[in-house]
């Protein structure tokens, strides 16, 4: 779903006393604290206000009030790199906070940002062909300017050899064998025919094309645009010698993205850090004014984060340091994580193993009981652990959708950490649609998932297990 992330070095924040530092952080907490309310009271209002939860367990009160506040109205989808983001990690940062967390070793706040530069989308995307406005012309996805050139007809037996503009003209065409053709002729723009499949693509990126971003010192490139095209269109790019040009209009768009990250110290310094963590963030406000609230993707898991975050602080404090974290902007380019990889406030190789948690509001349509999937379970032997101390996860039951992937644990499992995602059923006929509401969420079926994965957490923080990948299972690229 995105790219692998930028070539920034990583900051080391290593303290030399970790334990004085925490005290520390523990007396700056009061004043951070009174500047999140603040931030929080300005933008939304009143936040909820819960009785404190019997210690150890879950609060089924506090999951649904947590999931009500992150995917109500007053967050409006929580866009990436917005006001709402910053506004849904200041909640999550507070709540780090209420519940005893500390700031991350070598940083001043629970917040942490990260300057974003991204194309917007400026207009109505025009298709010339041979001179001549081709109607019915949609961007999916892609960057601004204008591309096109020579016309190839893909299964055309008079094509071939090299071309700028890839035409596709039956729906069912597989998208490996589009992407292949379009590498072999070089092509620039890839035309596909008007069909569900790609009414799809528009309602699941909330009505916007996707177009490039980078961090705010580089510049948001993109080589290649596709486009849907209805069959008057694909009839006039069908036409033999036509050329076609693509324009797209665009601007640039400077913002930020921001993660709340708390930490609970561990009783060994030596033992190594856990890092928790879900994307807070989801597609916001649709050009025509929809909001797309993103209770399941990804409240969902923000509110288990905060969950076993209570429930950890609460306890006996674990061996092993826990980080937890909410990333910015998953659904737009994985920049959060991207950032947090790049800049940790522990270095990379002291953080034995990353669980993220996302989607967990509905139950696995192929498993047939109350189970979790990991993404890339057969990747290393954290999964197997887990569940042999009581974690209800199972392999991935989708292989073929590549959800591994698709989520912010791949940004840390690319610089070796061992990083999985715990899921429930990723394609619910609410993902990616203004459907997608607190009513929508199976409630107690979240609380009775976290309430499975608090023992085998509370093993992995407290033992000296380590996580390896399996040969093979670390990903390159």
């Amino acid at each position: 779903m995105r790219s692998p992330g930028d070539k920034r070095p990583g900051i080391r924040h290593e303290p030399s006393d970790e334990h004085g530092r925490n005290k520390l952080h523990m007396r700056q907490r009061i004043g951070s604290g009174m500047a999140i309310a603040a931030m929080l009271a300005m933008t939304v209002g009143e936040v909820p206000a819960m009785a404190a939860p019997a210690r150890g367990r879950v609060s089924a009160e506090r999951v649904h009030a947590d999931l009500a506040f992150l995917a109500g109205p007053q967050l409006r989808g929580r866009g990436s790199a917005t006001t709402d983001e910053a506004t849904a990690a200041a909640y999550v940062a507070a709540q780090f906070e209420a519940v005893g967390l500390v700031h991350a070793p070598g940083m001043g706040s629970y917040l942490q940002t990260a300057p974003v530069l991204r194309q917007t989308w400026g207009g109505t995307p025009e298709l010339l062909v041979g001179g001549a406005k081709a109607p019915g012309v949609t961007l999916l996805s892609g960057a601004g300017g204008v591309w096109g050139g020579k016309v190839m007809v893909l299964g055309a037996t008079k094509q071939a050899g090299k071309a700028d503009v890839l035409v596709v003209s039956d729906p069912a065409t597989p998208q490996a064998t589009i992407g292949k053709a379009a590498t072999a002729a070089g092509a620039s723009l890839i035309v596909l025919p008007e069909s569900e499949r790609t009414r799809r693509l528009v309602q699941s990126s909330g009505g916007r094309p996707r177009m490039p971003a980078a961090f705010a010192d580089d510049a948001p490139v993109g080589r290649t645009a596709t486009v849907s095209a209805g069959p008057e269109a694909i009839a006039m790019l069908r036409r033999d010698g036509v050329r076609a040009v693509l324009s797209v209009p665009f601007a640039l768009e400077r913002t930020q993205t921001t993660n709340a990250v708390g930490y609970l110290p561990g009783t060994d310094p030596k033992a190594g850090v856990i890092l928790l963590s879900a994307h807070l963030d989801h597609l916001g406000v649709a050009p025509d004014g929809t909001v797309w609230p993103g209770a399941n993707d990804d409240a969902s898991g923000t509110v288990a984060l905060l969950e076993i975050a209570r429930v950890l602080a609460t306890g006996k404090r674990p061996r092993r340091g826990v980080l937890f974290v909410g990333y910015g902007s998953e659904e737009r380019g994985g920049f959060g994580a991207r950032w947090f990889g790049e800049h940790p406030p522990v270095p990379l190789e002291r953080i034995i193993a990353n669980i993220e948690f996302e989607m967990i509001g509905n139950r696995v349509e192929k498993f047939g009981n109350d189970r979790l999937m990991m993404t890339g379970f057969e990747r290393s032997n954290l999964g197997p652990s887990l569940r042999a101390h009581g974690a209800l996860v199972d392999a991935d039951p989708y292989p073929e959708e590549n959800y591994f992937r698709r989520s912010d644990n791949y940004a840390l499992a690319l610089k070796g950490v061992v990083a999985h995602t715990v899921s429930g059923w990723g394609a619910p006929p609410t993902y990616h649609t203004p459907q997608d509401t607190p009513e929508r969420v199976d409630d107690a079926f979240m609380v009775r998932a976290i309430e499975s994965l608090l023992s085998p957490i509370r093993w992995l923080a407290s033992n000296r297990f380590q996580p390896r990948w399996n040969p093979g299972g670390r990903p390159t690229e």
